[in-house]
């Protein structure tokens, strides 16, 4: 199922591509929907498509740009990183825009999710490069400063799969970081699956809708 989602959503960016300009892709979504899988399938099924050296694609998730945990629990707010207010927003769209028509080399951050932290200059997008994948759960929010982006993406995408299978999901993602299932479904409805709710309420309207379940288990989740 996953790789019919991707090339469905090679397909839309295939018909969207843009001349002059480099080709911004959102695939947005609520945490654990899948976006991340299915944006790294994408990238490497577009990839798959040429033999440069350059990549044809490159992905640059949102989560590169989590405030740091000290950062957030100065400001009381450790126990909702994942939430709008605990990334640097601001920053991560002025980066993108910034994409859409670079001629330089540009880096990245990149969310290490076992250390727990963003670790800076870790993606690099080749001035070549003409196709980039960009993911997250806000990419769509129509609030600011996320919706400042609505006019660099060529295409939208949004994953999003039912709440009762969101909260599984997000339960199981706790488990594997060591938590018992009761605390581990707690820590999933005090933060995750809010946000999850409020991404899935606030977030405009994409191009492409996926709400296919993929196997429950049997993909990398992420925020």
């Amino acid at each position: 199922m996953i790789e019919q989602d991707a090339k469905r959503v090679c397909d839309l960016i295939s018909s969207r591509k843009q001349v002059g300009v480099r080709t911004i892709v959102a695939i947005a979504g609520p945490p654990a929907s899948g976006k991340s899988t299915l944006a790294e399938s994408v990238v490497q099924s577009l990839n798959a498509q040429q033999n440069s050296a350059v990549p044809l694609a490159t992905l640059v998730p949102m989560d590169g740009y989590h405030l740091d945990n000290r950062v957030l629990e100065a400001r009381g707010l450790l126990a909702r990183k994942g939430a709008p207010e605990t990334f640097d927003a601001v920053g991560f769209c002025n980066a993108i825009k910034k994409l859409q028509s670079a001629q330089q080399e540009s880096f990245h951050p990149r969310f290490d999710r076992q250390m727990d932290l963003a670790i800076a200059n870790a993606i690099a997008v080749h001035p070549d490069t003409r196709t980039v994948v960009v993911e997250g759960n806000y990419l769509l929010m129509d609030s600011d400063p996320w919706r400042t982006l609505a006019d660099v993406y060529a295409a939208t995408v949004f994953v999003s799969p039912t709440l009762e299978e969101l909260e599984k999901r997000l339960q199981h993602r706790w488990i594997k970081h060591g938590f018992d299932p009761k605390t581990a479904l707690q820590r999933a409805k005090t933060n995750d699956l809010p946000n999850a709710e409020r991404v899935i309420r606030d977030s405009r309207k994409a191009d492409l809708i996926l709400n296919q379940n993929y196997t429950e288990f049997g993909m990398r989740y992420a925020f």
